[in-house]
């Protein structure tokens, strides 16, 4: 047995055939001192609900009860999965619940219920920016969650935190930037996985700032895509498509810059500009 009185997670997964799948995504986190370090970044979770996506066998979803989370509400494409996470469940009456489906497709405010509500997850590395990108730019602000913790490739956990300037700095860094306080919590080594990626990996904590300065979602993201689509040319060049000129002029930004240059601020400027 391990530290939750649970079978040790190498024998669930040959108990119910779950070897990892490439298509999904998925790499596995065995070390439950590791998920417990996870879900411990998260904060306390006794009043929480936890949304977590692609549990697997279920590791992190463990530590997450383990650590005391008031209720856990999975989803998992991979129909595998779902046994060994209905025995998680019969060991925590009444706090896990698992929804059988894929979370491109779900609607994480409506799951989530009354009372705070946290989102930890080691996301299937297929889908995890763009998950990210959706709970980014929510149309409802304050959003529905308190907090996210989640698990990324490294290069992808610094594309999140990147300060203008820096060679990761991009879309990623701009929406994180402007709607949220985003670090990096620590480092994840590939041999912690089942099987191990080829790169290291790391868990971001972001925190929604209450009050972001204001600007259309939609636009805002318009603005980025179209100055990073071309980050080596200036803006003069890169804006071009979304009448730049007129745009660098109502704002003052001088358009033989480089986008990676301009603050969250300047960028808000440039959407609102629109």
């Amino acid at each position: 047995m391990s530290l939750d009185g649970l079978p040790p997670l190498r024998d669930v997964i040959e108990r119910h055939g779950l070897q990892a799948k490439k298509s999904l995504g998925q790499n596995f986190l065995l070390d439950l001192n590791l998920t417990g370090k996870v879900a411990r970044a998260a904060g306390d979770l006794s009043q929480a609900t936890v949304i977590e996506v692609g549990p697997g066998p279920g590791g992190l979803t463990r530590a997450l009860l383990m650590n005391g989370a008031a209720r856990v509400v999975t989803v998992e494409r991979d129909e595998r999965c779902l046994a060994a996470l209905d025995e998680i469940a019969a060991h925590y009456p009444g706090r896990l619940e698992t929804i059988s489906g894929d979370a491109l497709k779900t609607d994480f405010a409506a799951i989530a219920g009354s009372g705070p509500v946290k989102i930890v997850a080691n996301l299937p590395y297929n889908i995890g920016t763009e998950l990210l990108v959706r709970w980014l730019t929510v149309t409802e602000w304050p959003p529905f969650y308190q907090s996210m913790t989640l698990m990324f490739q490294r290069e992808v956990a610094e594309r999140i935190v990147a300060r203008p300037g820096s060679d990761s700095y991009g879309r990623l860094g701009v929406l994180a930037g402007w709607r949220t306080d985003a670090r990096i919590a620590f480092d994840v080594p590939p041999q912690a996985f089942t099987p191990p990626p080829k790169v290291t990996s790391s868990v971001v904590h972001l925190v929604p700032r209450p009050a972001p300065l204001p600007a259309d979602v939609r636009t805002l993201g318009r603005v980025t895509e179209a100055a990073f689509g071309q980050r080596r040319k200036m803006l003069r060049q890169s804006l071009k498509g979304i009448e730049g000129v007129r745009l660098l002029e109502a704002t003052g930004i001088d358009g033989t810059r480089r986008a990676e240059t301009l603050s969250v601020e300047e960028f808000v400027a440039l959407a609102n500009a629109v």
